[in-house]
């Protein structure tokens, strides 16, 4: 997907604010049972397609209202991902203006995690 240059820049500022892991990074975490909460923030369509196998769902559009709800200790190590690892780079930096300390995006987001063959579940998943 060609993106346009006024999204690519907001991108490149959160990216020089929002800490980014690996895809080999999270599965360590997760395997090591470290207690990370993996966040999906992509549409709710692409959520039911298919999604890493243990993942939470607050979407873009609603994660700064909903997040403290669902994740109200604001120190909890928090990974984002989304299709390919830009939207969850926003919404990390807007988690992170929110007061939450521990805030990462997923590099490679959900594509990635497809291409090494990561464990996943729903309708696209296994």
């Amino acid at each position: 997907m060609k993106h346009s240059p006024g999204f690519l820049a907001i991108v490149e500022r959160s990216k020089a604010r929002v800490p980014e892991v690996t895809i080999a990074q999270v599965q360590a975490r997760l395997a090591a049972g470290a207690g990370i909460r993996l966040v999906d923030v992509r549409e709710d369509c692409e959520w039911e397609a298919g999604r890493i196998a243990g993942a939470e769902h607050l979407g873009k559009g609603v994660i700064e209202r909903d997040i403290e709800g669902a994740i109200p200790d604001k120190d909890a190590e928090i990974v984002l991902y989304c299709g390919g690892g830009y939207r969850s780079l926003l919404a990390g930096d807007a988690l992170q203006q929110m007061g939450y300390t521990n805030v990462a995006s997923m590099a490679g987001g959900w594509r990635g995690w497809l291409e090494v063959g990561g464990r996943t579940e729903g309708a696209g998943g296994g």
